[in-house]
């Protein structure tokens, strides 16, 4: 089985998180992680082409195959949602620019593959990143949503145990 590096991205306007892993059959991984940051000071365009330019620039240094991104969740704002919907619009570019592919995962998802638990806290997920991919400490919050969103995509959409997640209902962090 050939070794698959993965780009996980934790989309967000002010702060978008990356984070790399490799699979090596069941064996994953870290590569790098980290955040591109836009300055809320400037116009939304120029802080989408941040978002575009910096994650071009990751793909471009590291070479992923493939790419796992995190979908929106409904915010209670939802000039909040559309903005975050924009950066990851910016997100999804970038890869679709690099034609590589992209799976979407919702944050439930996420954290059922990571934790076994779709409603864990960022700790829990911070903690978890750090055993699975045996890390010497915990990856800041929006590194470790990343990572885990790649973790999440190297397990197929598998939960822990391999429970598959794709197109199951999920209710109180427990599968249907």
């Amino acid at each position: 089985m050939a070794v698959v590096r993965i780009l996980g991205i934790d989309p967000g306007l002010a702060i978008t998180g990356y984070g790399l892993i490799e699979k090596d059959g069941a064996h994953l991984a870290y590569i790098a992680s980290g955040r591109i940051r836009s300055r809320e000071a400037e116009p939304l365009p120029r802080r989408l082409s941040t978002i575009l330019a910096g994650l071009a620039e990751v793909i471009a240094g590291y070479a992923p195959l493939e790419v796992a991104v995190e979908e929106v969740f409904v915010n209670v704002n939802p000039k909040s949602t559309l903005l975050l919907g924009q950066a990851r619009g910016a997100c999804i570019s970038a890869a679709v620019l690099a034609e590589l592919p992209v799976s979407e995962y919702t944050a439930m998802q996420v954290k059922q593959a990571v934790v076994g638990n779709g409603h864990a806290k960022k700790e829990q997920v911070q903690e978890m990143v750090k055993r699975l991919l045996r890390l010497a400490a915990a990856p800041s919050a929006d590194a470790a949503d990343a990572l885990a969103c790649a973790i999440c995509h190297a397990h197929g959409g598998m939960g822990l145990g391999a429970i598959a997640t794709r197109d199951r209902r999920v209710k109180r962090g427990r599968l249907l």
